[in-house]
């Protein structure tokens, strides 16, 4: 079947009815040096016997590495029913509108979504999703500034914050006149301490848990201190680990204000990177001022429970100069699939498999540091990722592990120099003794 059923004579008759004499001249606004000639690298046609051919063979390429990569994305076991129902008809196709005539079944799954994503945080209210976990931080980024009500225009961010998402945040808030302060880590403890660093002028302190490097911030202390220089606290959150640790509202004696984060842990398979979801969640006095969609329950005149999109007007989907944030869509298969894994392992299975990241991670880590040339950078708590300093330069050390079919953890030598030859390194439930094992194996073999 052709992708595009119009013949020539179609064609023709459309450009006579609208009275042109070929397609290039409904683009002639189009200047030629912007134009493209032949695209001399696109192959020619092939049968379908043959792309297939062609992208198995691609997929082959790809292999079944042993990962230890965390970083921000993580390999969990994501149980068989989750995509299968996922993928079925009603939700795989199902899409939800701007305005609030979504169809029931859809928005009660993003309610339920809601509805667990404010039971892990411990937060009052939840949208229905976002992009992913870094524009999720510059859109409570934006929020807190919207808070304040004021010219205040500074945020402290760490350091120990993803540098993916420090770059995404700035893309973003830079044209705004928001001002990214950096905190810098204590290279002892790999945490932040924010005391000297505040101004007149700033709106939030960013609380990452745990950091990029795995360590666990002081954050009762942390959030303390923000809010007793009237800062608004945005903390971002690996959501599995609140199954075993204090949630975001229980920090300090105020809790956060704004909880962000990647929802990837949930039920999202690494996928070469995405697609993934941001979740966001707030106390329930800044809930006119969380972005995205947000559903609600209610009853009809028959008393009927029903859903509807709420608190917001729909000039917040559409009409980018009324909208207080620019979001297209929200990661509605993504969500899908995230409420259902987390429905499916509920509180104690996030809970063991959280534990089980943990105690992995430490056998890896006693594993490794044993070897003669492996240090552990920090000493402080950290939770299912950690640094590692190498004796030989890390870039070289892990293209000689994927030889062996082991992707060995993420080189920090690019993001911080500071730290030398250093990796993060992870080991999530999925990695069994064995494969921890003949990783030490091999790393021992490769720096002797």
């Amino acid at each position: 079947m052709p992708y595009i059923p119009h013949t020539q004579d179609d064609i023709s008759a459309m450009l006579a009815t609208i009275g042109i004499s070929n397609i290039d001249d409904l683009f002639d606004e189009i200047p030629s040096t912007l134009r493209c000639d032949n695209l001399e690298k696109i192959p020619p046609s092939v049968t379908e016997m043959e792309i297939g051919q062609i992208m198995r063979q691609r997929a082959a390429q790809n292999g079944n590495a042993v990962c230890f990569i965390g970083a921000g994305a993580y390999e969990h076991h994501i149980p068989a029913a989750v995509w299968e129902i996922a993928t079925r008809g009603e939700f795989y196709s199902a899409y939800t509108p701007y305005q609030a005539e979504a169809s029931q079944g859809t928005l009660q799954l993003l309610y339920e979504f809601q509805t667990m994503m404010a039971n892990l945080t411990g937060m009052d209210a939840s949208n229905a999703s976002l992009y992913d976990g870094a524009s999720a931080l510059a859109e409570a980024i934006l929020m807190a500034i919207r808070l304040k009500k004021s010219k205040v225009k500074r945020i402290l961010m760490p350091t120990t914050v993803h540098p993916m998402y420090r770059r995404v945040v700035h893309s973003l808030v830079k044209n705004q006149n928001i001002t990214l302060t950096e905190i810098p880590y204590n290279v002892d403890s790999g945490t932040i301490i924010p005391d000297n660093y505040l101004t007149d002028e700033t709106a939030a302190l960013v609380i990452p848990q745990p950091n990029f490097f795995g360590n666990l911030e002081a954050v009762d202390e942390l959030t303390d201190w923000a809010h007793s220089q009237g800062l608004l606290v945005i903390a971002v959150v690996n959501p599995l680990i609140l199954s075993v640790l204090s949630p975001p509202n229980e920090w300090g004696s105020k809790g956060a204000d704004i909880v962000c984060g990647e929802g990837q842990p949930l039920g999202i398979p690494l996928s070469f990177g995405g697609p993934y979801f941001g979740f966001m969640c707030c106390k329930k006095a800044y809930v006119r001022h969380l972005p995205g969609r947000i559903v609600g329950r209610t009853v009809d005149l028959d008393n009927k429970i029903g859903y509807t999109l709420t608190l917001q007007a729909r000039e917040q989907h559409i009409r980018r100069s009324k909208a207080t944030s620019n979001i297209c869509t929200n990661q509605g298969l993504m969500v899908t699939a995230a409420t259902i894994h987390i429905a499916l392992l509920g509180a104690k299975g996030l809970e063991y498999t959280a534990r089980n990241c943990h105690t992995n991670t430490r056998t890896l880590v006693n594993k490794l540091t044993a070897i003669e040339g492996v240090n552990q950078v920090f000493k402080e708590p950290f939770f299912h990722e950690t640094v590692l300093h190498l004796d030989k330069p890390v870039d070289e050390v892990l293209c000689e592990l994927t030889k062996h079919n082991i992707l060995g953890g993420y080189s920090l030598t690019e993001h911080y120099p500071e730290l030398g030859n250093s990796l993060l390194v992870c080991a999530t439930e999925m990695r069994t003794v064995i494969e921890i094992d003949n990783y030490a194996d091999k790393l021992q073999s490769i720096l002797n």
